[in-house]
């Protein structure tokens, strides 16, 4: 009986350490706008220099903000995978203070933050990835719905030039906070699962996108999972688009918990 009552007992400890945060591993998933507009996305936000001496107060702001967290380890989206530890050699070149700065968000919030912190490395947890949008597009015009398509591309851009205005007047906290929201959230993901649409029999281009989607920030969870270690608090930094994805898996691995962004961004 006492055998029982205290195995009993462990499962209960084990179900509710999430809950009373006591997690094996939190993670904090930061998404974020790309500050140096590289152009990758299907609609690129045109903004200010990450660089002006308002937003660098802003980000050193930020930064404290994020430090309340205490994170242990800093991941972001960067590939990594032949590197020692996955452990980013920018992070090195920035912690000496050579060359000019990288107006990116990986350094301005993630090299920054590590540093603020003590921690030895950055890691890169990116994975290779396909997007076959050309081929979604194919099928619809096929089908005689290119229109439908490029109008739910078209609300995507009118999103982004909406945060362009926003931009000119709000704090980087107050964009990403914007961005964190989980509202937010839902409408990035949103897009991805309304491609689900397009497809007939074994033609099926908007499942396959999703699935390249979605297989892309599974590797990357993988990554992740591979590299936390018990006690570990990660902030997991990545473009606001990969935030439904990476919140949905790390809520799915046992022991982990996941920590809102939007409360530190205040």
């Amino acid at each position: 009986m006492k055998r029982r009552l205290r195995a009993t007992a462990l499962i209960a400890a084990l179900l509710l350490a999430p809950l009373l945060g006591m997690a094996e591993v939190q993670v904090m998933v930061l998404g974020s706008y790309h500050f140096a507009n590289p152009g990758l996305d299907l609609h690129n936000a045109q903004l200010d220099d990450v660089l002006s001496p308002q937003r660098q107060a802003e980000l050193v702001e930020l930064t404290e903000r994020l430090a309340s967290f205490r994170p242990t380890m800093v991941a972001v989206e960067a590939r990594a995978d032949a590197l020692p530890g996955r452990a980013v050699p920018g992070y090195r070149r920035y912690l000496s203070d050579v060359g000019s700065p990288d107006r990116n968000e990986i350094e301005q919030i993630g090299y920054r933050l590590a540093r603020r912190m003590g921690l030895a490395q950055v890691l890169g947890v990116d994975a290779p990835g396909e997007f076959p949008f050309a081929a979604l597009q194919a099928f619809a015009a096929k089908i005689g719905r290119a229109a439908e398509l490029q109008r739910s591309v078209d609300e995507i851009g009118a999103r982004t030039r909406a945060f362009e205005q926003r931009a000119r007047s709000a704090s980087v906290a107050a964009l990403l906070r914007e961005i964190n929201r989980p509202e937010a959230i839902r409408a990035d993901h949103a897009w991805y699962v309304g491609v689900l649409g397009y497809g007939a029999g074994a033609e099926q281009p908007g499942a396959e996108l999703l699935g390249r989607w979605q297989a892309r920030n599974t590797a990357i969870c993988a990554r992740l999972r591979q590299s936390a270690r018990p006690g570990d608090r990660v902030l997991l930094l990545f473009g606001a688009g990969h935030s439904h994805l990476l919140r949905q898996c790390v809520l799915e691995q046992p022991g982990w918990m996941l920590v809102e962004a939007e409360p530190y961004l205040h």
